[in-house]
């Protein structure tokens, strides 16, 4: 065979390989992408889920109809145990929360840790607000520190799981300060609300969004923040470090995995799909109406950002006295 004739059959093959693995590179989604979030409907992260589909639909941003499917039990325990079902899907996502990183820090039946999850993106940053009754004799934090040491375990909180991030800032606090106060689990979010302004518990610890309503209405008072820096919404509320207590700001996440196994060109894709819906008028302002703070990461650096915090959260369990789970 002549020289040009073998260059010409070794170009034809390179294109063909070319074109091959150019098609194998991209992913388009064929079918309807499920969603998965740990709580039921109406829920933070059902109402997330919901907010970043609807922004997605309105800007065409994806081929296929996304839905929601509810998979509450045991905190995380549940969805995380769908998602690893679907291992290597390209069609299943999950919405993960700081409850995906301590519930198999303390419980032998959640098997399925964040950590084995295919990372997708970090989405936003909740603060938090610790919140009184408005008729409540504590101004300021240390007012309600100082009643609690005053009279151990007779004050009290309410809250969600044992494990949320509003009992690990009560570990804390107690563990810094000395105080100690009960802290009270309800199922849901208007039934913790309802205890505080019912007058049933003393304190809780609420998202930016949810209080704004209640200050307004003149049924609760924010006597500190959650966060590095003081909240738009609330100028005057000092954070807790400018309050005294030197102690981790720990903040809600909410971000979003794929199953364990799944090919990198398809988290890729939703990657840059969640990206664009970030970037859209449309979601700022659902981020700017309820407190919470933009903070998209790349599969990369929500890899880091989940090894990170899951060493942090382990450590703060460890020193709070929680048993964990060796695994």
């Amino acid at each position: 065979m002549k020289l040009s004739a073998l260059l010409a059959t070794a170009f034809v093959a390179t294109l063909s390989f070319t074109s091959v693995s150019t098609a194998q590179a991209q992913f388009t989604p064929k079918r309807p992408l499920e969603i998965a979030v740990h709580a039921g409907p109406g829920s933070g992260n059902d109402v997330f889920a919901r907010a970043l589909i609807t922004v997605i639909d309105k800007n065409k941003l994806s081929p296929v109809r996304i839905q929601v499917a509810n998979k509450p039990g045991g905190g995380s325990t549940t969805a995380a145990a769908y998602l690893a079902s679907k291992a290597g899907n390209e069609n299943t996502l999950g919405v993960f929360t700081n409850i995906w990183i301590t519930d198999p820090l303390v419980s032998a039946e959640a098997t399925n840790p964040l950590t084995s999850m295919t990372p997708v993106a970090l989405v936003i940053r909740e603060p938090g607000l610790i919140a009184v009754k408005a008729d409540s004799p504590y101004k300021t934090l240390q007012d309600f520190i100082d009643a609690a040491k005053a009279a151990p375990g007779k004050l009290s909180q309410s809250g969600g799981s044992v494990l949320a991030r509003e009992n690990v800032l009560r570990q804390l606090l107690m563990g810094a300060t000395g105080a100690d106060w009960q802290f009270i689990s309800f199922p849901s979010g208007g039934e913790r609300l309802s205890a505080l302004l019912g007058g049933h518990v003393n304190m809780m610890i609420v998202e930016p969004g949810e209080a704004t309503s209640q200050v307004r209405s003149g049924a609760m008072r924010v006597i500190a923040a959650v966060a590095d820096k003081r909240l738009p919404g609330f100028p005057d509320v000092p954070t807790l470090q400018e309050a005294g207590f030197n102690i981790p700001n720990l903040p809600q996440i909410r971000g979003i995995v794929a199953p364990p196994g799944t090919p990198k060109e398809v988290v890729a894709y939703y990657s840059d799909m969640i990206r664009k819906a970030t970037e859209t008028q449309e979601w700022k302002d659902y981020v700017a109406e309820n407190g919470f703070e933009p903070a998209f990461t790349t599969p990369e650096e929500t890899l880091k950002f989940i090894t990170e915090y899951t060493e942090q959260l382990r450590g703060i369990l460890e020193k709070a006295g929680i048993k964990l789970v060796a695994r």
